[in-house]
């Protein structure tokens, strides 16, 4: 599957002659050059089995893709947006080395033939001339095909809620290739997958591989990141919707620090703020559990996981006496996940 999304203007020295009379592979065509004219190439840009071709940020240096069908529909004069670090410039500016290539062998393609045509016009076309030292034999032109693209390929694809281009990422991201800067919801609920999806490819793993990385430690400190990661999507998610929200966001939050990382203070706040109790979105049982996710991740990140006197007052139901160690497991994480996504949508929801 081949399509034309990229076009090189090159300008040739002189008379070009006939343009028909040049020579191409599959994948180029020849407009204007005739005459003097500036010559325009048009090179096909070989598409992926799903409809989608590579774009490369020209700041960080990291690839996205793009449905075809999608980015043709879109003005001449667009501007894109890095998916990862959101720089914005020139959509012409996103062009991958591969591509480059490619419309480079064309370009060269045209320059051998041109400079031909200049050669035989100098000493003429006879199969070979002598003027002074110098012998020159005019030979015919075989271009050969041209380089082809084996960029990544998609996994998933995803579609922009606003503006509805589809398109495909290799890491986290936080920018719509056409509209900019996502939604937070979008954000939230992005991470929050990618937390799960690390937890089931820990638990797909083969039984000795999982074993040598329990002993080491790892699952563990999987685990506690998980939390806190969880604590940090929504913490991020509450500071983005409760500045578009509340007027005066700036100095209501001024002298309250991370607020948005204490629970409990995050929801009277948005309370007091928007009317709005979002304890009141989720059920007791997993406002209970958030609480308690919560405060495992302020005893980890505090006191080494050791149990103090406010991780007990927080979650009254525990077994653990101060000093003792906190133990994350699998299914907490699970919970947290779940309940917390539940939390991103009824902040983001906030006001409409």
């Amino acid at each position: 599957m081949s399509q034309p999304v990229c076009g090189v203007l090159v300008s040739p020295p002189g008379h070009a002659g006939r343009v028909s009379s040049f020579r191409f592979p599959d994948g180029v065509e020849l407009l204007g050059g005739g005459n003097g004219e500036d010559a325009q190439l048009k090179v096909d840009i070989p598409l992926d089995d799903d409809g989608y071709f590579g774009r490369v940020c020209p700041d960080c240096g990291q690839h996205f893709r793009v449905a075809h069908e999608d980015y043709d529909a879109l003005p001449d004069d667009l501007r894109l947006w890095c998916v990862y670090c959101g720089h914005h410039d020139d959509h012409s500016e996103f062009v991958t080395q591969q591509q480059l290539d490619r419309a480079l062998r064309a370009v060269g393609d045209y320059g051998v033939q041109l400079l031909g045509r200049t050669l035989d016009q100098c000493f003429g076309r006879a199969a070979q001339q002598s003027s002074g030292f110098l012998t020159y034999r005019s030979e015919p032109f075989y271009p050969s095909p041209l380089p082809g693209i084996d960029e990544e390929r998609l996994i998933r694809e995803r579609r922009c809620a606003s503006c509805e281009v589809r398109y495909a990422i290799f890491g986290e991201h936080r920018f719509c290739p056409v509209c900019g800067q996502l939604p937070p919801l979008v954000t939230a609920i992005d991470a929050l997958e990618a937390e799960m999806v690390r937890l089931d490819m820990l638990a797909d793993l083969e039984p000795t591989a999982r074993a040598t990385l329990r002993e080491a430690g790892v699952l563990d400190r999987t685990y506690v990141d998980t939390i806190e990661n969880v604590v940090g999507i929504v913490e991020a998610l509450a500071d983005r919707v409760f500045r578009s929200k509340v007027p005066d966001a700036g100095e209501v939050l001024k002298g309250k620090g991370k607020i948005f990382q204490r629970l409990d203070e995050l929801a009277d706040l948005f309370h007091a703020e928007t009317s709005v109790d979002v304890r009141s979105t989720v059920s007791p049982v997993a406002w209970g559990h958030l609480l308690g996710a919560w405060a495992a991740r302020h005893v980890f990140t505090h006191c080494d996981g050791m149990v103090d006197a406010r991780y007990c007052t927080t979650v009254p139901h525990t077994s653990l006496k101060v000093g003792q160690r906190l133990r994350i497991t699998e299914t907490d994480c699970r919970s947290a996940i779940a309940n917390a996504e539940v939390l991103c949508r009824a902040l983001a929801t906030i006001g409409e």
